[in-house]
C-alpha cells in the first residue's frame, strides 16, 4: 500500500474520533507521516510533520496489520513493534479505534 492509501484509511477510522480533542501522529518510517488533528470536526488527517499529543511510531507493515486488525496494539508495544512518544493514555485510546 501507498501512504495515500494508508492516509485514506486513517481518514475512514477517525471519522468518529472527533471526542479525543487531541491531536496524533503516526511516524512511518521511510512511509512518511499521517497527522491527525481530532480537535477540530470531522478531524483534519494530513501527510504534514507537525506536533502531536502522541506519536506512534512502527513500521508500515506493521501499521497496515494494525489497522486490519491482525496486530493488536498492546502486544505490538511489548513486542517492540510499535514505539510510543507522549500521551500513553491516549495510545491506549486509540486502540478502540482500531477494533
Amino acid at each position: 500500500m501507498s501512504l495515500e492509501q494508508y492516509t485514506a484509511l486513517i481518514v475512514e477510522k477517525t471519522a468518529e474520533a472527533g471526542s479525543l480533542n487531541k491531536k496524533v501522529k503516526f511516524d512511518l518510517k521511510d512511509e512518511g507521516i499521517i497527522h491527525v488533528d481530532a480537535t477540530v470536526s470531522p478531524p483534519q488527517v494530513t501527510n504534514e510533520d507537525l506536533d502531536a499529543d502522541v506519536t506512534l511510531i512502527l513500521s508500515a507493515e506493521n501499521f497496515e496489520k494494525l489497522i486490519d486488525g491482525s496486530l493488536n496494539s498492546q502486544m505490538a508495544f511489548m513486542m517492540g513493534k510499535l514505539k510510543i512518544e507522549g500521551d500513553m493514555g491516549l495510545a491506549l485510546k486509540l486502540a478502540d479505534i482500531f477494533e
